[in-house]
């Protein structure tokens, strides 16, 4: 009797646990907002439809914050960090540019002069990701019967959440307005070329296109700073060289990748094969570039409302299709919100001006007394120095010796917070207050010193090959959502990290993890 009792439990709990356990979904589609504000979604969201956020929100497993743990989150980091699965010291991406001392140029991470561009006259391509993505490992274990795509504003977005072993990854080119790819990519689905000829082309319509409220001024409620009454509006010249600039860092670009990916849904068959599929779509969620220096406007509000609405229509479009009882929606922002500050009369909260120019100066001079009349630095980039390797070596001097003293030696510029090396970071010597540097840089990329300064001083121009900024260190709420495939809503209050992402996706499609990352999937997602 107590064996049957046993074996009817063991029973119960195996068919509790399978009932609990939702089948691999048909598709995934996941949705990163470029410099989402969790704090903005619930400023806004009494100006939302229920289709969008709201549908996200309430029907979706939701963790109210998602970490990056490095600093100097960009578009491509974040990226590459949510779809690997690991931070930039092991997938290689550490910044969305790359600054290249010998011949004086910033090029794209992912410059590559081997692939030609389609529509594009860029050259980009995968191969300086070194870590697979969660599209790589879906083609790995279908045998390339999945299909992987990706469309963002960005080339960047779209390559670093496409992968290498991606279908196709397009991306709207800043000169022509077309959608862009790369010959890396072999996939040119005809309806991308359909999009980009004709009436439907945005070339064709942009001129036309007038950026104005979408509400009455008397609904923008939300922030109590405003200073006027006056409504705004944009309109988009495309004989101006920033146009399609402009119009990437519009809510407009959002309509674009709905569009586009509309397509994709409609005429790819996703979810009609044996093995799963992927969409990748990257939004954009930040200031317009003509008031990057600008908080508290209408236009982010509007920007938002916009957004709603996109994401109702692009969620609309996978359920009329492919239904998103039979899809996995994974929807999250990139971590950071970029911001130009300024300030009237009397209310700079600036504490100093930090020069890089000069400090690459005054350490040259001072490593040429020690060690001879030579240049021993290169120059800063992205705050770090660069020491001219070359001439070390053939000094046959200590590497690690000139690193130190010359870390030693910014420490004590004013602003300057805190200074480590390469070596150090190589060697293991990093702690708590530089495993950011850690995280967020490669041994192939990294400069010799990684300055950090401190809260409130302004990064001054000059041949500094940087933008100037003033530092804020402030966390962005960054919600993360899990919708779909048969999951139950509830609401996670505590954060998650970025390189979470990635094995919690894998885990539901049932297949390896990145081969780089070393997080497992997160617990509600196991066990739901």
């Amino acid at each position: 009797m107590r064996k049957l009792l046993t074996s009817l439990i063991a029973v119960l709990v195996i068919s509790n646990i399978q009932a609990q356990q939702p089948s691999a979904p048909k598709l995934v589609v996941c949705i990163t907002v470029d410099q989402l504000r969790g704090d903005y979604i619930e400023y806004f969201y009494n100006t939302f439809g229920e289709k969008g956020f709201k549908r996200l929100l309430n029907q979706g497993i939701v963790y109210n914050n998602i970490r990056f743990e490095f600093a100097n989150v960009d578009e491509a980091t974040s990226i590459a960090t949510l779809f690997t699965g690991t931070n930039p010291c092991f997938h290689g991406i550490t910044g969305n540019r790359r600054f290249n001392f010998d011949n004086e140029k910033a090029v794209s991470c992912l410059n590559d002069s081997e692939y030609l561009g389609n529509y594009t006259s860029d050259h980009y391509s995968p191969r300086n990701l070194f870590s697979s993505t969660v599209g790589d490992e879906l083609k790995i274990a279908s045998k390339g019967r999945s299909d992987v795509y990706a469309i963002a504003p960005l080339a960047e977005q779209a390559i670093l959440s496409a992968g290498h072993a991606a279908n196709g990854a397009f991306w709207l080119d800043h000169t022509s307005g077309n959608w862009a790819t790369t010959t890396y990519y072999k996939g040119m689905p005809w309806y991308v070329d359909r999009s980009n000829s004709g009436v439907e082309a945005l070339p064709a319509r942009i001129g036309t296109t007038v950026w104005e409220p979408v509400m009455p001024l008397a609904d923008y409620r939300a922030f109590p700073y405003l200073l006027d009454d006056l409504p705004f509006r944009y309109a988009f010249n495309p004989q101006a060289a920033q146009c399609y600039t402009d119009f990437k860092t519009s809510p407009f670009i959002n309509s674009e990748v709905t569009r586009l990916a509309l397509q994709f849904i409609e005429y790819d068959g996703f979810g009609t094969r044996a093995c799963p599929d992927m969409m990748s779509v990257t939004y954009y969620a930040g200031n317009y570039r003509l008031l990057a220096d600008k908080e508290y406007t209408r236009e982010i509000q509007d920007t938002y409302i916009r957004l709603d609405k996109d994401i109702a229509t692009l969620l609309d479009g996978i359920d009329k299709k492919v239904g998103l009882t039979n899809t996995l929606v994974v929807f999250t922002g990139t971590g950071y919100y970029r911001s130009e500050e300024s300030y009237a009369d009397g209310l700079a909260v600036s504490r100093g001006q930090f020069h890089p120019d000069r400090c690459v100066a005054l350490l040259n001079m001072y490593l040429m007394a020690i060690y001879g009349q030579k240049s021993w630095v290169k120059g800063y980039y992205d705050n770090q120095i660069y020491l001219n390797r070359k001439a070390i070596e053939d000094d046959k001097l200590d590497l690690n010796e000139i690193q130190t003293k010359a870390a030693d030696f910014v420490l004590e510029f004013s602003g300057v917070q805190h200074v480590t090396t390469d070596r150090r970071l190589r060697s293991g010597y990093w702690n708590e207050n530089t495993a950011d540097f850690r995280n967020g840089t490669h041994h192939l990329y990294r400069g010799d010193l990684i300055i950090e300064l401190q809260p409130g001083w302004t990064i001054a121009e000059g041949k500094a090959k940087t933008q100037p900024n003033v530092i804020r260190n402030n966390a962005v709420i960054t919600p993360l959502v899990f919708m779909g495939n048969g999951l139950r809503p509830q609401h996670i209050h505590r954060e998650v990290k970025a390189t979470e992402v990635a094995p919690t996706i894998t885990h539901v499609l049932r297949i390896r993890p990145p081969n780089a990352c070393k997080q497992t999937p997160l617990f509600e997602l196991i066990t739901h």
